[in-house]
């Protein structure tokens, strides 16, 4: 016998109405964590490779150590990226010794986010750090 107002299976009708709702909220979750941690690493890396780069003795020796020291940073913080790009500004190695000179550089990483399949969210998402790091003022530099 059923009663008027009787509450069986209005459980299972709010499961089904907020079921999707927290499902997306999740997943948004997930990328929201995703691109957080790829940012983290990717600024890891760029600090990595412009310290390498200042510790360098020549110009062209810094460009090519801070690319391998950023691609081994990604590779150490377990950052897939499908697309790995690395740019380093050594120009200050042009400048005379005694006078305050940095290198800089500047990570970019292309993120695999299809996995996650949320509609209206990009397949792929660029994250992008940059750091700089002095040169010692007073040690010879070698221009290439």
């Amino acid at each position: 016998m059923l009663r008027s107002g009787d509450d069986r299976g209005s459980v299972s009708l709010e499961l089904v109405v907020l079921g999707p709702g927290l499902l997306l909220f999740i997943v948004v979750v997930i990328f929201g964590g995703r691109v957080a941690v790829a940012g983290q690493a990717v600024d890891q890396a760029a600090g990595e490779a412009a310290r390498t780069a200042s510790i360098a003795r020549a110009q062209a020796v810094a460009g090519s150590s801070a690319e391998a020291a950023a691609r081994a940073t990604l590779a150490q913080q377990g950052l897939q990226c499908q697309t790995v790009s690395v740019s380093v500004d050594t120009s200050g190695f042009s400048r005379p010794v005694g006078t305050p000179a940095t290198v800089t550089a500047t990570v970019t990483c292309v993120v695999n986010l299809s996995d996650l399949a949320i509609p209206g969210v990009p397949g792929t998402r660029t994250v992008r750090a940059s750091a700089s790091s002095p040169i010692d003022t007073y040690r010879q530099r070698a221009a290439s």
